[in-house]
């Protein structure tokens, strides 16, 4: 089996920890990882170390020679790496709270990864992976960075423009769910499904469906588009269903994070009400994770209990390590990830990132080119490719004129006076995190 792998987890105090232990344990036969280094932060000491020891607790009852290790010295379990993977949240779920409650004040979705709230994740997330990749440079320069962390899209494109980190994969748990709902509609095994994705991250398209290697595209959308039947959608975006003849029109299959662009009255009136009744989604899951947190305490429970498929990150074990297992075995089979796009997509420009079908191999993922996106589709997908290029130069910059424009352009924001608004206000709520613009501020105090 050759050599036993290093694997560091960067936010491995993270609730979905142990959907990445269990595909892990399943993988073993063909991905030999012998260390499972989990890093977090101080602040997330006392949930890597309930998380840690169920870890143990798992690897133990699979009978796993896997050890696993927590610490919060990245540098020590980043060395000799020969695969990372980041799904961490800086300034936690309450600068998530944040980034969605600010926002409904002026009218707009306030949303994780999608118009102001995005923008703000990826300001505050993109320098902290800058820094991780200097790090891997030094410390385990041939390792795969394998990114979960939203805005995933957004942050593949950073690392793929800011620096010279080529061995890096966006991954993301959406287009498999897509995949498992359209088994579900059609009422068959999820293998016998294959979708031919291509778009961006959390704004991909299905553009082709297969049920056995033939065509049910138009089959698939008359199902989703049918109003008596819950569509393909998530457990943390309301599934509010179709207006069938828009979907039958357009022609090809929208990813769940498309309500918020094709059905933003409807989206931004659910929000306002959740905000005001059972919280914003970042309010929930806070609930949520107490709750996981009081499962995994419990030193009889040595599996992933079912309850975080709650969490809205269900599949993302079985992404995560199929992807690694192909780049180590060269499998050469077919997944949808973000990487840069090489002419896989017509219309977005070859350097950029793109989520789209590829080939994987020990090189990496080869994308399979698509051509153009259909015309109905294409525009927003470029502008929010516009947006991500704007956003991401921002966060590396740390520009005020520059942020501002990258929340004027998204099309969840209605104006620029509104989006000049939310930017003070949320860079003020989020002035801990976001030190790149405030460095000039701190200079002139000093004087």
């Amino acid at each position: 089996m050759g050599k036993r792998l290093k694997m560091a987890t960067i936010g491995g105090g993270s609730s979905y920890t142990p959907e990445l232990v269990e595909g892990l344990i399943k993988r073993y036969h063909e991905l030999p990882v012998g260390e499972l280094w989990l890093v977090d932060i101080p602040e997330g000491k006392e949930k890597l170390e309930i998380v840690g020891a169920l870890a143990k607790r798992m690897v133990e009852k699979a009978g796993v020679p896997i050890e696993i290790h927590l610490t919060l010295d990245r540098r020590r379990a980043l060395e000799g790496a020969d695969f990372v993977t980041t799904q961490f949240r800086v300034g936690g779920l309450e600068a998530r709270a944040k980034d969605e409650r600010i926002p409904l004040k002026y009218g707009v979705i306030g949303q994780e990864t999608n118009g102001p709230g995005g923008l703000f994740k990826g300001l505050r997330t993109i320098p902290v992976i800058l820094d991780i990749i200097r790090d891997m440079e030094e410390l385990c320069p041939d390792a795969w960075l394998i990114n979960f962390t939203n805005p995933a899209g957004m942050v593949t494109e950073a690392v793929l423009r800011y620096t010279k980190q080529e061995k890096v994969v966006g991954l993301c748990n959406v287009p498999i769910g897509m995949r498992m709902g359209v088994a579900k509609l059609l009422g068959v095994d999820a293998d016998r499904v294959h979708i031919d994705f291509a778009g961006l991250n959390h704004m991909v398209f299905g553009l082709h469906v297969y049920l056995d290697g033939v065509e049910v595209t138009e089959k698939v959308i008359d199902l989703v588009a049918h109003p008596d039947r819950s569509g393909v959608t998530m457990k943390n975006i309301v599934d509010l269903g179709w207006e069938p003849d828009f979907l039958k029109g357009l022609k090809v299959l929208p990813c769940p994070y498309h309500r918020y662009y094709y059905q933003t009255d409807k989206m931004l009136a659910e929000e306002l009400e959740a905000a005001k009744t059972k919280g914003t989604r970042a309010e929930v899951v806070q609930q949520l994770e107490k709750e996981l947190f009081e499962l995994y305490k419990d030193p009889n429970l040595a599996i992933k209990p079912p309850q975080l498929e709650q969490r809205g990150g269900a599949y993302y074990s079985d992404a995560a390590c199929s992807l690694i297992s192909s780049i180590y075995n060269d499998k050469r089979d077919i997944q949808p990830v973000n990487t840069r796009n090489n002419g896989a997509i017509a219309s977005i420009p070859p350097e950029s990132a793109v989520e789209v079908n590829c080939v994987i191999t020990k090189d990496g993922p080869k994308p399979i080119a698509v051509g153009d996106l259909p015309v109905a589709v294409r525009g927003l997908v470029q502008q929010i490719k516009s947006f991500e290029r704007v956003a991401a130069e921002a966060a590396v910059t740390g520009d005020y004129q520059t942020a501002l424009v990258a929340m004027t352009i998204n099309p969840l924001v209605p104006s620029d006076t509104i989006a000049k608004q939310m930017l003070d206000e949320m860079l003020e709520a989020h002035k801990e995190h976001l030190p790149q613009f405030f460095k000039q501020a701190k200079t002139v105090a000093g004087n």
